[in-house]
């Protein structure tokens, strides 16, 4: 399975601990599905780090680090302009990029795609609906 994180996932799973963002960071690391990302998502999860956790330099490059060895890193090549949240558009084009199976997010505009049920073919879950899909993982 492969699936594309919205920022705030990682936000979650490197801010706080034994949140359900750092659950499913672990299975992704532990090779339970495969995680795509881009630079472009990598620059909003610093920026977010920095902006509004006071996360230092360090802190946010050993991050990354970590995301680039859990994650694919991909480079899109189509822009998406379905939303009016910029980074959401770079969290699909992502997704479109990796085919991926799934977005996962708890970010609201994202969400309404959800209403949709998928972004072409491309399903838009919440994190605990993903985690659910893992229920034998502790």
């Amino acid at each position: 399975m492969k699936v594309v994180f919205d920022t705030n996932v990682f936000i979650s799973a490197f801010i706080i601990p034994d949140s359900q963002g750092e659950q499913a960071f672990l299975l992704a690391r532990r090779g339970m599905f495969d995680l795509y990302s881009s630079v472009a998502i990598l620059t909003e999860t610093a920026k977010t780090l920095r902006a509004k956790f006071e996360q230092t330099d360090e802190d946010i490059k050993d991050s990354l680090k970590i995301i680039s060895r859990a994650a694919k890193i991909v480079k899109t090549s189509r822009k998406v302009t379905v939303l009016s949240d910029t980074p959401d558009n770079r969290i699909l084009e992502c997704a479109l990029e990796a085919e991926a199976d799934l977005v996962v997010t708890g970010d609201r505009h994202l969400l309404k795609l959800m209403k949709l049920k998928k972004f072409q073919d491309i399903r838009i879950i919440r994190l605990a609906d993903f985690l659910r899909l893992f229920p034998q993982a502790p």
